[in-house]
């Protein structure tokens, strides 16, 4: 299990963009679990929608990324490294997250050769299946 502390010590982003507050599992390579506490706090709330706050699809993507990135950096070959998104696939959003809610993210390696490879992620609110896709990255040296 990681906490946030240690999750900074993985991934680059940092707040406001930091979408990942623990991983509950983690098979190096293999599948990661992880969950972002979503509060009413997030800066994304002000707009999105007033009076009726809804965590835009696209975090959800990047939190699932996010979760991924760390299963990705925690090989020691790629620790300096940095997963950049190069497309999503089959993704499908099927309910709303709220304020109060805690997305858990599973993620999973489909296939990776050379810097590409591709992830499938699935985010949960309690057992509802709320978010799932395919999810393309490119690992770029990060001295590059």
């Amino acid at each position: 299990m990681l906490d946030s502390t240690e999750i900074m010590d993985i991934l680059p982003h940092r707040y406001p963009f930091l979408l990942v507050d623990r991983i509950l599992e983690l098979e190096s390579l293999k599948r990661v679990v992880g969950i972002k506490n979503v509060t009413i706090n997030e800066p994304f709330f002000v707009g999105h929608y007033p009076g009726h706050p809804v965590m835009p699809g696209v975090l959800i993507c990047e939190a699932m990324a996010q979760v991924a990135g760390v299963m990705l950096l925690s090989a020691e070959e790629h620790r300096k490294l940095l997963p950049m998104f190069t497309g999503m696939d089959k993704v499908r959003f099927r309910a709303s997250v709220r304020p109060g809610d805690t997305l858990r993210i599973e993620s999973e390696m489909l296939r990776i050769r050379g810097m590409m490879g591709k992830v499938a992620g699935r985010a949960y609110v309690g057992e509802n299946l709320v978010a799932e896709g395919e999810l393309m990255f490119y690992l770029k040296d990060i001295n590059e």
